[in-house]
């Protein structure tokens, strides 16, 4: 029997595959070379999950892989151009960063009610100054998307204390944990009584500047704003403002239309404005254990057993089963 040829979009460092020693024939590519493997590739590995080049690659000529995998949650960067093959089956990450990014904001959160920037600033100072900050347990959330790593962002928050409302795309009642999913259009509504606002929906056409001057306008002025989504969910110029102008009382981003964040970017100095490298889900050993949620399902695909976290081209991301 012939080995099935996985192509991998490389990154640094490589995906330890060796258990598929034997197995498969393992093509490296880099951006500059992957077109030409394509067609010859029987599965993809998008390791490199920050490049466009899979999607740029794509509408050449010849087969394509029938199975391509990304190790992240968002496949933004692999449609549309992959819708035009329906014979190939995208899956993802699903899994594998919701309790890293929970943790994340939850820490985000503590930080800033309980002004720790503020209090190492002080101490670089040498100066004590007593303040008083605020209280997380009874405050209220509203976490903007309902899968897997919105759902652990939500429990994660009312287990601080924090009143959480979930909104993803429809609405649904009797959940198990929030009782309400709100849906999409419900969100303005919401805004006005949340001291949290948390962003970790897909990136689809509808989410795509959700979070623009009207938004942040009706957040009220206590409120703080976090997105571990993706950054265009944000309109950046718009959420500027409403930190300079002290509308809303903070956020943290981390994730941004450009990254890397130019260092020219004059989001660096927004006061009240909280930057990271899209990191909130990259705790040490986080490459191994994609590589290993890609080698599980690659024995599920070896043995024509269906395949976990498989994406909805046409919703952009994997359907929710709770």
């Amino acid at each position: 029997m012939t080995e099935p040829c996985l192509l991998v979009l490389d990154a640094d460092p490589l995906p330890r595959l060796d258990r598929l020693s034997g197995r498969a024939r393992i093509v490296h590519a880099d951006e500059n070379t992957l077109a030409e493997h394509l067609p010859a590739a029987d599965v993809l590995l998008v390791w490199d999950f920050l490049s466009d080049a899979v999607r740029e690659a794509w509408p050449g000529g010849g087969p394509r892989p029938r199975w391509v995998h990304t190790p992240s949650a968002g496949v933004d960067r692999l449609l549309p151009e992959l819708s035009a093959s329906p014979d190939t089956v995208i899956t993802n990450a699903r899994g594998v960063f919701d309790q890293p990014i929970a943790e994340y904001v939850a820490g985000l959160t503590l930080a800033m009610a309980k002004d720790f920037r503020g209090s190492w600033e002080l101490q670089r100072q040498r100066r004590w100054r007593h303040r008083e900050t605020k209280r997380v347990g009874g405050t209220r959330g509203v976490v903007v998307g309902s899968g897997p790593i919105g759902r652990a962002v939500g429990r994660t928050l009312k287990a601080l204390g924090v009143s959480v409302e979930l909104v993803g795309r429809t609405e649904r009642t009797g959940d198990p944990d929030f009782g309400k999913v709100h849906a999409g259009d419900a969100l303005h509504g919401l805004l006005g009584d949340a001291d949290w606002v948390v962003c970790v929906a897909p990136l689809t056409e509808e989410s795509r500047g959700m979070f623009d001057a009207a938004a942040f306008a009706r957040m009220k002025p206590g409120a703080h704003f976090i997105n571990v989504g993706r950054g265009q969910h944000v309109v950046e110029k718009d959420l500027k403002r409403a930190l300079v102008e002290h509308r809303i009382a903070g956020a943290a981003l981390d994730v941004f239309a450009d990254e890397p964040l130019p260092s020219e970017s004059e989001l660096w100095d927004v006061p009240g404005l909280l930057v990271s490298p899209h990191m909130s889900g990259d705790t040490i050993g986080w490459r191994d254990d994609l590589a290993e949620q890609f080698l599980d399902n690659f024995d599920r695909w070896e043995a024509g057993e269906p395949l976990l976290n498989v994406v909805d081209k046409d919703l952009g991301y994997v359907p929710s089963t709770s």
